[in-house]
């Protein structure tokens, strides 16, 4: 009688190991497109510059410019769960903008200043411009359910929908309009950061307003 065979080899990982992979590519490879450019890229660099191979890159990307989606969608649960929270009576901007810290970088993973090569990235790099507006385009359903949570209405009613269209719009078009602004210049972490708070406070508050 032979002792059964058991599992040898490295454990599995776990969903949150897993997790943490995804971003430290989703980082190096920033840093790479940032420094060098898109194309001249490879995965082989990007996982290079983590630790891994290749093969580990491609694993859990299918391309190098999908890379950068876990930084694109950072934030995004964080940001309904703020639009849940939203209260009458208090402004939009005030609440979106004070709900999250500076430090925690409310739309994505980055710092400021990589934050605003990366978006200037996407203007020219057709790769990078699809993952952009992609992980923008899969946000707006959940932020359609945050604001019918907050609302009390089923979430494919037409308000919500709209809502969380014009949201999701002002979002995207202020962190673009803060990236372009920025191009060239030699600002100071705390100059970057009230430059982005204040740009997103306006956006928001024409969000507010509406098209009246």
């Amino acid at each position: 009688m032979t002792a059964a065979s058991g599992r040898t080899g490295r454990p599995p990982l776990t969903e949150e190991r897993k997790a943490e992979i995804r971003l430290e590519i989703a980082q190096a490879a920033v840093d790479l497109f940032v420094g060098q450019g898109v194309a001249a890229t490879t995965g082989e660099q990007i996982g290079r510059a983590v630790g891994v191979s290749a093969r580990t890159v491609w694993r859990y990307f299918p391309s190098k410019e999908s890379c950068v989606r876990p930084l694109f969608e950072a934030g995004i649960e964080q940001i309904a769960a703020t639009l849940r929270a939203w209260r009458p009576g208090r402004p939009l901007e005030d609440v979106l903008v004070r709900a999250v810290p500076a430090d925690s970088r409310l739309v994505t993973g980055p710092d400021r200043a990589t934050l605003g090569a990366l978006v200037r990235l996407t203007r020219d790099e057709p790769g990078l411009r699809a993952v952009w507006l992609q992980t923008y385009d899969e946000a707006e359903p959940a932020f359609a359910r945050a604001l019918a949570e907050r609302a009390g209405v089923p979430a494919d009613e037409l308000a919500p929908t709209v809502q969380a269209a014009m949201f999701n719009a002002a979002l995207r078009a202020a962190i673009e309009h803060y990236a372009w602004r920025i191009e060239g210049e030699s600002a100071d972490a705390t100059t970057a950061e009230a430059e982005l708070t204040a740009t997103l406070r306006s956006a928001l508050a024409l969000v507010a307003a509406g098209l009246a």
